[in-house]
């Protein structure tokens, strides 16, 4: 096997993307700036139970695992930033109340998901902690919004659940966690013969619920139709309340904004414990999903604080690829002089936020990422920039 090929989904980034990924990346921190949340920026290795702590076994099999050579410890790479953010929350900071946080860095996966295409994400996040109010989930659903906008993705969609919900319907039955993932996973992949399987040993009234999730997702009636298909199924009412109230007050502000409802859809990682969003784009016509958030009270309890909290998450790189590239950023060209004068317009230029590009000898036809647009010519003793002439 050749030395210079990369495992599989695992790719290099080249100049055009990199620009792209990094315009984006102080786009949508700047975004969560505006918000009030603080960057940080968690190591991209530390030891494995800090990592997986609390996080369920999803992650556990997406995280690559090797031996530290210094402790003889098990360590992991990140495949999710969120458990690092609830540890720096609950030790490092230690604030009595509200704390808003964001981050930008690279993930690792065992496997590639279908969405991603790739094992290396580029993640952006954003959480709020310590408030355990509906305020907080809308916050965090608009910023995630607005963050997207600023990206330049137009047509947004939100699709809310509830883990609640399936909580309310499965209610005083002992269910196996392995056979509650199983059941998880087939209510999120709508697979109602393998809900029915694994529903065979609970009581009637149980399994009767357990089977109409499935079918209630749309708009605004899939409310008042699982209010009336799952009865009085213990904290139902609380989660189809805070479902309608975030749909309204997210519709008063975002009109163009289309939500949808999915009260059988669990999937992402097992912290979270209340509402929980994917935002798709319609800009590619086809739905695709591009960011994933929600509320996960209990990720810090391990950590020592039990803190509300509530937050998203989303991949640069499959961000990027569902836009158009940027236009070449203009830049001046300049000759390649031995001399003083050319030398100090150059880092003038340069110093006042100005690309300079110099033509080595012998390479003054070769195309690169910027847009030569002014060049640097001598005119009367001086240095000057002047517009660039165009090609015919």
């Amino acid at each position: 096997m050749s030395a210079w090929l990369l495992p599989d989904h695992i790719a290099d980034v080249l100049p055009a993307e990199a620009r792209h990924l990094e315009d984006l990346r102080r786009c949508l921190l700047e975004t969560a700036r505006r918000y009030g949340y603080e960057l940080v920026m968690p190591p991209l290795i530390e030891h494995l139970d800090s990592l997986l702590t609390g996080t369920g076994e999803a992650l556990e099999l997406q995280t690559f695992k090797l031996v530290d050579q210094l402790s003889g410890r098990t360590l992991g790479l990140r495949a999710d930033t969120t458990p690092q953010v609830a540890r720096i929350d609950a030790h490092l900071l230690n604030r009595a109340g509200v704390t808003r946080l964001c981050y930008c860095a690279p993930v690792v996966h065992t496997r590639a998901t279908a969405t991603s295409g790739s094992r290396e994400l580029l993640q952006f996040g954003a959480e709020i902690y310590g408030h355990a109010g509906l305020e907080a989930d809308l916050e965090v659903l608009e910023l995630a919004l607005d963050a997207l906008r600023a990206a330049g993705v137009r047509r947004l969609s939100v699709d809310l659940g509830d883990v609640r919900v399936v909580d309310a319907v499965l209610h005083g039955c002992a269910v196996a966690p392995p056979v509650l993932s199983r059941l998880h996973a087939a209510l999120a992949a709508k697979d109602e013969a393998t809900l029915a399987e694994l529903a065979a040993g609970l009581p009637p009234l149980v399994r009767a619920r357990l089977l109409a999730l499935p079918r209630l997702y749309g708009g605004p009636e899939v409310l008042a139709a699982a209010a009336a298909q799952l009865g009085d199924a213990p904290g139902l009412e609380q989660a189809l309340g805070d479902l309608r109230r975030l749909a309204n007050q997210l519709t008063q502000r975002d009109p163009d904004v289309a939500v949808t409802f999915d009260l059988a859809d669990l999937r992402g990682y097992a912290y979270y414990t209340g509402v929980r969003y994917a935002i798709l784009s319609a800009d590619s016509g086809q739905g695709e999903e591009i960011a994933r958030g929600g509320r996960y009270d209990e990720v810090g309890a391990v950590f020592g604080r039990r803190r509300p909290a509530a937050g998203f998450s989303l991949d640069l790189r499959q961000l990027v690829r569902g836009l158009p590239a940027p236009a070449l950023r203009p830049a001046i060209r300049a000759p390649w002089r031995h001399d003083p004068a050319l030398r100090a317009a150059i880092a003038r230029l340069r110093a006042q936020g100005e690309t300079v590009v110099c033509v080595l000898p012998g390479h003054e036809h070769e195309v690169d990422e910027f847009a030569c647009d002014r060049e640097l010519i001598e005119h009367q003793g001086e240095w000057v920039v002047a517009p660039r002439p165009r090609a015919a």
